[in-house]
């Protein structure tokens, strides 16, 4: 059975979930579960209700900058965006 059009496949997911483990999984809570290895960087799956999730796509495609100054800036290729922000909206805890 097909996906519905414009629904985030499996392969974009799991690609969205590698991009994040691997560029922000020293920091951050990338998954449903767990804490943060640093307690201050707030677990990925709360960031919906801080920022609307779509709003994240230019930082993430032009560099996110933090005002924190152990965080590195980091920039995706838009391919690359696309998977995290759907990934991102995949893991979001319901209030």
């Amino acid at each position: 059975m097909a996906a519905a059009q414009g629904a985030p496949g499996a392969v974009d997911l799991k690609r969205g979930e590698e991009l994040l483990a691997k560029n922000c999984g020293q920091c951050h809570a990338v998954g449903r579960t767990g804490d943060s290895p640093r307690p201050d960087a707030p677990a990925f799956r709360v960031l919906g209700q801080r920022y609307p999730i779509d709003s994240l796509e230019e930082s993430l495609g032009e560099g996110i900058m933090s005002g924190h100054p152990d965080m590195p800036e980091i920039s995706f290729e838009s391919d690359d965006v696309g998977a995290i922000i759907d990934y991102l909206k995949s893991i979001q805890a319901k209030r």
